[in-house]
């Protein structure tokens, strides 16, 4: 195996996590992103910067699950700042824990401007703009982030499907990307961290199932098409905050989200809207597989082609881990870094 050479020399990233998600993002050390549009940027960073996210996502310097961006402008005045989210499979289309890590940084830092307990963001991603706020705690510190997301709304009902362990139906919504829902109690676990394995292999099996298949075409725009991953959830009844559920979410090549994945959210949002199982004005607490939460709401309709959407907005914390500068040694064997799994 031999080096190969990454764009810009040193790599210059700041880690933050939300609810226990990893998310890197970059600096200084990428080129720019060609296109007017973050959708079109983010094609251009598999051409341009795919070295840079390799050395960032491959071990020995990243992981299996990490995640990242390259912050990019936004599409036009209008908006803040953008973004092109990547992890250890390619590039994503949304990114609900990256948003709300984005936005802490952004704002914690100086990058983006404004007063006030309450400070307005508005963040342009592939799959659209979101309208984010940033709540200000002490010292400039972001207390929390909420976004509104683009239209999310469902393409499939209970879907029959055979997988290793039986006879399964699922839904199919979009929240931003594709996502399938099982309820965990079909495959006969709970959402507990012994049974990732489990949960990662028949999110594999999901995705080669639906690779090509309708149900995950988007009606306006196919890059935003195909399966993204599959959220396995549990239902927990409700408390005096609202519904409650616990899920992983496995998405791409069995990457597994530590937080409750916010685009996810969206799209149970969708479904549970949908099914009347969440009440306007109620809220979903969601939660993840090591006990962390988004709150989720459904706030308003709205229609994608024709097809019954809804507006959703989810809620989270993030928290700087570390910031670092990345190289790689010409003569180092292992070049941009491996994957174990």
């Amino acid at each position: 195996m031999t080096a190969e050479p990454v764009l810009g020399g040193p790599v210059a990233v700041v880690d933050y996590h939300t609810a226990g998600e990893p998310f890197r993002i970059v600096l200084s050390g990428s080129p720019p992103l060609d296109g007017a549009t973050v959708l079109e940027r983010r094609d251009a960073a598999a051409v341009t910067a795919d070295s840079i996210r390799r050395l960032l996502v491959n071990e020995p310097r990243g992981h299996a699950d990490m995640y990242g961006c390259f912050v990019t402008p936004p599409d036009d005045e209008a908006g803040d700042i953008g973004a092109v989210f990547f992890h250890k499979d390619g590039y994503s289309t949304a990114c609900g824990h990256g948003t709300i890590a984005l936005v802490t940084w952004a704002v914690e830092s100086g990058y983006v401007s404004g007063e006030g307990p309450r400070r307005r963001v508005v963040v342009d991603v592939p799959s659209g703009r979101l309208e984010t706020l940033a709540e200000m705690g002490k010292e400039g510190r972001v207390d929390a982030v909420s976004f509104v997301n683009v239209p999310s709304f469902v393409s499939g009902y209970q879907l029959p499907v055979q997988l290793r362990d039986g006879v399964i139906g699922l839904d199919i919504a979009y929240g931003g990307a594709f996502y399938a829902s099982v309820n965990a109690a079909d495959l006969g676990m709970r959402v507990e961290p012994k049974n990732l394995a489990r949960f990662i292999a028949a999110g594999r099996e999901l995705q080669a199932i639906f690779e090509g298949n309708p149900v995950v075409d988007h009606p306006t725009d196919d890059r935003l098409s195909g399966l993204y991953g599959t959220i396995f959830f549990e239902a927990l009844g409700r408390d005096r905050r609202g519904l409650r559920q616990r899920n992983v979410t496995i998405f791409a090549d069995g990457e597994v989200d530590r937080s409750p994945c916010g685009s996810g959210t969206s799209a149970r949002l969708a479904i549970l809207d949908s099914v009347a199982e969440l009440g306007r004005g109620e809220v979903l607490v969601h939660e993840s597989v090591i006990g962390t939460a988004f709150t989720g709401e459904v706030i308003g309709d709205a229609a994608v082609e024709g097809v019954h959407a809804v507006v959703t907005k989810v809620r989270g914390s993030a928290y700087r881990t570390g910031e670092a500068v990345f190289t790689l040694d010409p003569d180092d064997p292992i070049g941009l870094g491996f994957q174990l799994r």
